[in-house]
């Protein structure tokens, strides 16, 4: 039996459909709790892991994963919006093959996009041809209409909490819209700045408490960072903890969260809502399993 040329072998696997990607979106009921830096380590961390990972900056009106890692953008989402380049313009190179894609600062109109606005910028992502594994999305703090767009349109939703009755009580408000509003059932929890791992346990299970009492949803504990001076460091230094300072207490526990994200896997299929890349998530079903034979 003549087998297949390679030639004809390549051509087949260029007719199969691209990956589906893993999207999370990382989010809080308030700002302070260090959500923005848990989107950049954990990217960088998952980027260091050999993954190939795209951060998005979500807080549309208040961009700042281009500043935290010293990226000098020239377009940005705004741009996007307002039809003068594509989404592929934007993407800027950061830390160990990182890709972000950089949102504006000080614009009151990108914090105030429509939900069709922000479902067009979703639908967006579908036209991105690099091979992709993870897409982060940063979103803004609170219960704006991006930040329900985007946790909507992620797989996984990532609450960052901090052992503060005001950070419990914002978070327990965005995880009931979220819940009761857009129908998400299952969010994961992180204890950001917390001193050991007893007080991650402890923070996380007064929020799970009151949530599942009151709510139709399941709240896991994700893990935490530790409060750690290196982080600070690197924030100052515009660099990720996960390189500047890799034998810290907050780059380990980085690591360990960027092992955890991939014990998720890939999403299997849409969910009947707006997703990141959902040509991507309808093809995967029609992908040949093997190669083809003569």
């Amino acid at each position: 039996m003549p087998k297949v040329s390679i030639d004809q072998a390549a051509g087949l696997r260029l007719l199969r459909p691209a990956r589906p990607v893993q999207v999370i979106a990382i989010t809080s009921g308030k700002g302070g709790v260090g959500k923005t830096s848990v989107s950049v380590n954990l990217s960088t961390a998952m980027a260091m892991g050999g993954r190939q990972v795209m951060l998005l900056d979500g807080d549309l009106g208040l961009a700042n994963v281009d500043v935290m890692l010293g990226l000098q953008p020239s377009r940005n989402l705004s741009h996007v919006l307002e039809g003068l380049c594509t989404l592929e313009d934007t993407l800027l190179a950061g830390p160990a093959g990182l890709t972000v894609v950089p949102a504006s600062s000080g614009r009151k109109n990108m914090a105030e996009l429509t939900r069709a606005e922000n479902a067009g910028l979703i639908r967006a992502f579908s036209e991105l041809s690099r091979p992709l594994d993870v897409l982060v999305v940063d979103t803004a703090a609170g219960i704006a209409d991006s930040v329900i767009s985007f946790a909507q349109a992620a797989q996984e939703v990532v609450v960052v909490i901090c052992n503060d009755p005001a950070s419990l009580t914002d978070a327990y408000a965005l995880i009931k819209v979220l819940n009761r509003d857009h129908g998400v059932e299952r969010v994961q929890v992180l204890a950001n700045m917390v001193q050991s791992l007893t007080e991650a346990r402890e923070v996380h299970e007064n929020l799970r408490r009151v949530a599942e009492r009151f709510l139709d949803i399941t709240l896991n504990f994700m893990g935490f960072v530790p409060q750690d001076e290196w982080l600070r460091r690197a924030v100052r230094r515009q660099q990720a903890v996960v390189q500047a300072y890799p034998n810290s207490a907050a780059s380990l526990a980085f690591m360990q969260l960027a092992k955890k994200v991939e014990t998720w896997g890939s999403p299997r299929g849409a969910r009947g809502n707006l997703e990141f890349f959902v040509e991507r998530l309808i093809g995967r079903g029609s992908e040949p399993v093997g190669e083809a034979v003569a």
